[in-house]
């Protein structure tokens, strides 16, 4: 059997991870159990999710156990198997780990992906995966948006933001998205097609309120919510009667103790409404949403930007990236 290089989780955060909370370490690969298929990775997932998933508390998936690989979802090839339906070279797609190899069980979450269908394997990682449906179920199911409705969106150049302002445009509302620097506001209005782009840097959260005003001379009626803080509070206070508000992420407090929502009270003034989005809950629906994703892609009206960074001994660096900004668009570790 082969060796297998396994991304270790070895003690909890405290705050922002550092380094010597992980180790990279080579083991030997399991024998497999009837049942059982063993996975070459070749891709992996990097999201803000996962840091959640390294603390103690469990959310909504228990937290992982400290000496085992990161979790991550991965697409990879089978080499070989004992369970029927996964055969030696087939693509497969499932939540396994930072790692060479991985074994994947019958039944399970791990599935067949077929390669020909999209213009790169990675695309099930970003557009036709669960960042996709984030944005495609996210906006349109919690969100509800309405032609004509100015939609203000934060983490605006990450993979999922991006997709929810693209979507706003296919809709007819208004985009408006928030991001770091002037480099991503500009792909934001340049390339992505939304209507304004503010940049959070060096702004407090009344120069925030006072930009997201001016940026949206209308009101908001939907915040697609991505990072939270005082980009959250900001737009509140911009908020329009029977608006309404998904709850995506809250990456400002992953590394942080929570600070909260401190203009919650905008919520009664303007008889607006608040929803979290777990896209686990739109699984049986994937199917829908990637084929509606995949006519607008072929039209031109959509596109995703792919941040890959390459090998296994980089996956802190490139993890990281998640935090400080300063990847490109869907965070992609490329394994093999």
């Amino acid at each position: 059997m082969p060796q297998n290089r396994r991304f270790l989780l070895q003690r909890r955060p405290d705050g922002t991870p550092v380094r010597e909370d992980f180790e990279l370490v080579t083991e030997p690969t399991p024998a497999l159990e009837e049942g059982q298929f063993l996975i070459r990775n070749h891709y992996a997932s990097l999201d803000p999710a996962m840091r959640g998933w390294m603390d103690a508390e469990g959310n909504y998936m228990p937290p992982i156990p400290l000496g085992d690989p990161v979790r991550a979802s991965t697409i990879g090839v089978v080499e070989e198997s004992r369970a029927e339906g996964f055969a030696p070279g087939q693509w497969v797609m499932g939540l396994n780990a930072l790692e060479d190899y991985s074994v994947g069980v019958a039944g399970g979450f791990t599935q067949p992906i077929d390669p020909s269908l999209v213009p790169s394997v990675t695309n099930y990682l970003s557009i036709f995966g669960a960042v996709g449906m984030t944005a495609y179920f996210g906006f349109l199911e919690l969100c509800e948006p309405k032609a004509g409705e100015t939609v203000l969106v934060s983490g605006a150049a990450g993979a999922v933001g991006s997709l929810v302002g693209q979507l706003a445009k296919i809709h007819g509302c208004r985009a408006v998205g928030i991001a770091g620097g002037p480099a991503k506001c500009a792909r934001l209005t340049e390339k992505y097609g939304f209507d304004a782009a503010i940049d959070y840097r060096g702004k407090d959260e009344a120069a925030l309120t006072a930009a997201i005003a001016a940026a949206c001379p209308d009101g908001v009626d939907v915040i697609f919510e991505n990072v939270g803080g005082i980009i959250l509070d900001a737009g509140l206070m911009n908020l329009n009667l029977h608006s309404r508000v998904g709850l995506c992420g809250l990456i400002s407090e992953y590394n942080t103790s929570p600070r909260g929502i401190r203009n919650l009270w905008q919520l009664i003034v303007k008889r607006a409404h608040i929803r979290g989005l777990l896209v686990a809950d739109y699984v049986p629906r994937f199917a829908e949403g990637a084929a509606q994703m995949g006519v607008w892609a072929a039209q031109g009206r959509l596109t995703i930007d792919e941040h890959i960074d390459e090998g296994l001994e980089n996956a802190f660096d490139s993890f990281m990236r998640l935090f400080a900004g300063t990847n490109d668009g869907k965070m992609i570790l490329k394994i093999a």
